[in-house]
Order: C-alpha cells, then sequence, then structure tokens
C-alpha cells in the first residue's frame, strides 16, 4: 500500500548547494533521499514547499514523498529514528514525519511560508554564530527600518527585488507580514525580519532585507526604498543580502 508522508525539516544550509538535487555539488534533497534508500532501499524524489538557495536554513521546512512499504507496520516515529540515523552528522535532522491524505502536496497546498532572515549587529563579528547571520557592524536604526518596511507590505510588483535570474511567471507578490524585533545581547543585539506570503520571488526577501538594512545605516531613507520598489527596476534596488541569515521557518496548510 502507497502512503503519502509528510516531512517537517530542519537544516543548516551552510555545507550545501541549496535544497534541490543537481548535478555535482551536494544538496539538501539529495541527501534525504538518499537516507531513504538506505532506510527501505526505494529510489524516491520528495516534493518540497519552497526551494532554499545555497546557505539558506531552515527551522521548518516540509516536503512529501510517497512510500509502499507493502503490509509492514510503519508509523511516523519510526520513520523520524530511521532518516535521522542515516542523516547524523548531517546538518539535517527530520523532525516529525506523519501519514497525509494523498492529495496532500507539500508546494501546491501551502498558504504562506514565513521566512526569519537574522542580523548580528555590532562591531564584533560571530564566534558562535558564524555562517548563521549577517554581521552588520554599524548601528541601525530600527525605527527608521520599520518605516521602510510598511512601503513593502500590500500587494506590489517586485521587480526591484527579485533576482535577475527569477524564473517566475509575474513579479507580482502579496507580502502579508514584516516585523522587525530585536533581541538586546551583552554587546550589541541580535535583530530578526520576519516576512511571510502565500510565496516569495527568487532572492525577495534577502532584497528586501538589503534594502531595510540601508536605511537602518542611513544609506537610504524610507522613501528612497518606497521610489525603489515603485521604479520596477533591478539595477535600482540594493545588494542582496548574504544567505547565511535566512531560515524558512514555517510552512501553513489550511
Amino acid at each position: 500500500m502507497i502512503t503519502r508522508w509528510k516531512l517537517t525539516i530542519e537544516y543548516k544550509g551552510t555545507a550545501y548547494s541549496g535544497w534541490q538535487r543537481q548535478d555535482g555539488p551536494l544538496s539538501v534533497q539529495q541527501r534525504i533521499e538518499e537516507a531513504i534508500y538506505a532506510f527501505c532501499q526505494q529510489d524516491l524524489r520528495i516534493h518540497v514547499a519552497g526551494r532554499t538557495d545555497a546557505g539558506v536554513h531552515a527551522r521548518g521546512q516540509v516536503a512529501h514523498f510517497d512510500l509502499d512499504y507493502g503490509e509492514r507496520a510503519l508509523d511516523g516515529y519510526t520513520i523520524v529514528q530511521a532518516l535521522n540515523f542515516h542523516l547524523r552528522d548531517s546538518g539535517i535532522a527530520i523532525l516529525q514525519a506523519e501519514a497525509v491524505s494523498e492529495d496532500f502536496h507539500a508546494r501546491f497546498g501551502a498558504t504562506s511560508k514565513l521566512y526569519t532572515y537574522e542580523i548580528l549587529n555590532r562591531p564584533a563579528g560571530p564566534a558562535l554564530e558564524k555562517d548563521l547571520v549577517w554581521h552588520v557592524w554599524k548601528p541601525l536604526d530600527l525605527e527608521l527600518m520599520r518605516a521602510a518596511s510598511r512601503h513593502l507590505l500590500g500587494n506590489h510588483d517586485f521587480t526591484t527585488f527579485r533576482a535577475a535570474q527569477c524564473q517566475a511567471k509575474s513579479p507580482i507578490r502579496t507580502l502579508d507580514r514584516l516585523d522587525i524585533e530585536e533581541q538586546v545581547l551583552p554587546q550589541g543585539r541580535l535583530i530578526r525580519v520576519h516576512a511571510e506570503a502565500r510565496s516569495f520571488l527568487h532572492h525577495q526577501v534577502r532584497n528586501m532585507v538589503g534594502a531595510l538594512v540601508l536605511v537602518g545605516e542611513s544609506r537610504w531613507t524610507p522613501d528612497d526604498l518606497r521610489q525603489a520598489l515603485d521604479a520596477k527596476d533591478r539595477t535600482r534596488g540594493p545588494a542582496t543580502a548574504p544567505a547565511d541569515g535566512l531560515y524558512l521557518v514555517e510552512v501553513r496548510y489550511d
């Protein structure tokens, strides 16, 4: 009997070429598919909610696969334990496995995705969080960043904030949430930018964060950001923020 299994996955993306399987560099998808094969000797392909780029991390990535395990009993706990055994020391962990209906689809069924971007804002670079944050040494003005972020909320043409190689048919997206919070540290602070939408363009979150940091450093004003958005021109946009600080935190379904 074929059962569709939904996986919730955590991973550190630093050592991987991104989510998607490809020739050459090791991907997160390939590593998990190899673990599935080691567990049940079936060469399967898994389908993901959202492909992440090289160096991007996940705390709540979602994927699904179909497994014919015959008449043998199988539950989510067993799958989690088996896959994590084969994923040990990989920087990837399966948090949960659930049997779902055959019409569940990790990508097409998702109603929203929540990303968080983490910025370490202090003079000293990261020691413990290397490859896990974007280090910005110059103090950031969060009130200016929050004022600028309001221009990005809602339905817009995000051409200025999409990668040149983005393959989406339309640059129109609706940004439902863009919050900025801070955690005070003994020396400096950790700034988190939370972005939620049904779907994002390639590099959209990283480009929006790049613009917000320009505002926080007083190199742009909030109105400069609005004008860049209105220009609908990638050449008017900011540099792309590094992959290190980006996390796919949660994928939601109805």
